[in-house]
């Protein structure tokens, strides 16, 4: 008998999990998906085109908090937990509930869920959101770039809108993503792309479909950049496993899931921002690498920031906007934005929380510790024009924007504005460099 089964997610996780191990597996019966997370994505339906021959009526999508009554509703055996950067005890919690309600609770593994490229892999991960991942991508595809290579990435998946347009994605320049209507999450992990690298990034929903169009792309490709998400481990098998930790949140790396997995599965694990942490902290982080993947290789890394207008922090009273999912499940409470304000000492960090509207109150609601931060959150147009409002009613003499993003842009903004950027540098030595020359040696790849 067919098993009823409910994948717990996010938009991401649950749905590549459901593609690669239900969508045609007769032994399940996948009668619903939950949502959590990112705003406004329950209600949909993963549709009949995505789901196959087996689910013609399409998947229903719904809040997470109807779990306990979809279990005993639907009859369901089986839930399925797919999404990332949640702390263990969370993880628990949700499965506790799964089990008092009947139903097995089941975590799936790189085994039933990886693909595998017809070119080489270097995936990029992380122990959490937040912790440069998008800058060390950068900084990798710079370094083969600069050696002859063509990279194509492929970005973790980030589907809030039309699921069956945004099957199969690609972006090579800033007019895609508009043409794709991206929010504000997606253009901040796909514009440094195809603005600074100059590459094509690729994303959606079908990452089968998605890998085989990246490996065949019109602009050629010799390397395939698994740009990872939140915490997750990757989508692709990989053939250089790069997880970048962070002592700012020192602990993180062995109690969040899955970020621990990332750690554990590690070629290389890049210790970044060492620049600002406490020596203490980073020694935690440095000690928990050695017990939980004693053979990876380690390297030191500061996040570097680049500040256009300096003179516009010193002295004033800034409003810090940083990059949204940082914030939120990321929790991370000093960001690049933060960090300007103070190296060029700002008088005070304005607190916008006085100010918020819309659905930038319910933000701050959900996730009360962000504190004198105001995150970037554009998943959908409503947010988008609170988060206009909120700025346009913060009274400050300058807004510190550390998004990856131009978000001037998107949102206009009446105040003097100053723009922070971040970038990976190695310190010292095994650095980047040493580690890609050995793969491209691997894999045959030099130039000639």
């Amino acid at each position: 008998m067919k098993k009823n089964v409910i994948i717990i997610g996010a938009a991401g996780r649950d749905f590549h999990n459901f593609n690669t191990y239900f969508r045609n597996n007769e032994n399940y019966n996948v009668r619903a998906f939950t949502a959590a997370q990112i705003p406004d994505i329950d209600g949909r339906k993963y549709p009949t085109e995505l789901a196959g021959k087996l689910y013609p009526h399409g998947i229903p999508i719904v809040a997470e908090e109807e779990l306990p009554r979809l279990i005993k509703e639907l009859d369901v055996d089986i839930c399925v937990f797919a999404y990332s950067d949640v702390p263990y005890n969370r993880v628990m919690s949700i499965s506790a509930i799964v089990n008092a309600s009947g139903a097995d609770f089941m975590l799936l593994g790189p085994k039933e869920t990886q693909l595998k490229s017809t070119k080489p892999v270097i995936s990029v991960c992380a122990v959490r959101t937040g912790c440069g991942k998008s800058q060390t991508s950068r900084r990798i595809i710079e370094i083969l770039v600069n050696k002859g290579l063509r990279v194509v990435a492929v970005r973790h998946p980030m589907p809030y809108g039309d699921l069956n347009k945004q099957k199969v994605q690609r972006f090579a320049n800033v007019e895609d993503l508009a043409k794709h209507e991206c929010t504000i999450e997606e253009m901040e992990e796909y514009e440094p792309h195809v603005v600074t690298n100059r590459n094509v990034i690729y994303a959606g929903v079908d990452y089968e479909a998605i890998l085989r169009e990246a490996e065949k792309d019109a602009d050629g490709c010799d390397v395939i950049l698994w740009d990872g998400g939140n915490n997750d481990f990757s989508f692709y098998k990989s053939d250089l496993a790069i997880t970048v930790a962070d002592p700012l949140r020192a602990g993180a790396e062995v109690s969040y899931y899955p970020g621990e997995v990332a750690a554990r599965m590690a070629d290389v694990i890049v210790i970044n921002k060492i620049d600002s942490a406490p020596l203490e902290d980073i020694n935690i982080v440095r000690g928990n690498i050695a017990r939980i993947n004693p053979k990876a290789v380690v390297m030191d890394a500061a996040s570097y920031l680049t500040v256009d207008k300096p003179e516009l922090i010193t002295g004033k009273r800034v409003l810090v906007v940083e990059d949204g999912p940082t914030l939120t499940h990321g929790e991370m409470r000093i960001g690049a934005g933060t960090v300007a304000a103070k190296k060029f000492n700002a008088q005070t960090l304005v607190d916008p929380r006085e100010y918020t509207v819309g659905k930038l109150c319910e933000t701050f609601i959900k996730y009360p510790n962000i504190g004198t931060l105001l995150p970037a959150m554009g998943y959908g147009e409503q947010q988008v024009k609170d988060l206009e409002k909120t700025i346009a009613a913060t009274p400050c003499d300058a807004v510190v924007i550390a998004t990856p993003i131009d978000l001037q842009r998107i949102v206009k903004i009446q105040q003097p504005c100053v723009k922070v950027g971040y970038e990976l540098q190695e310190i010292g030595y095994p650095n980047l460099e040493m580690v890609l020359d050995k793969f491209i040696e691997k894999f045959d790849l030099a130039k000639k």
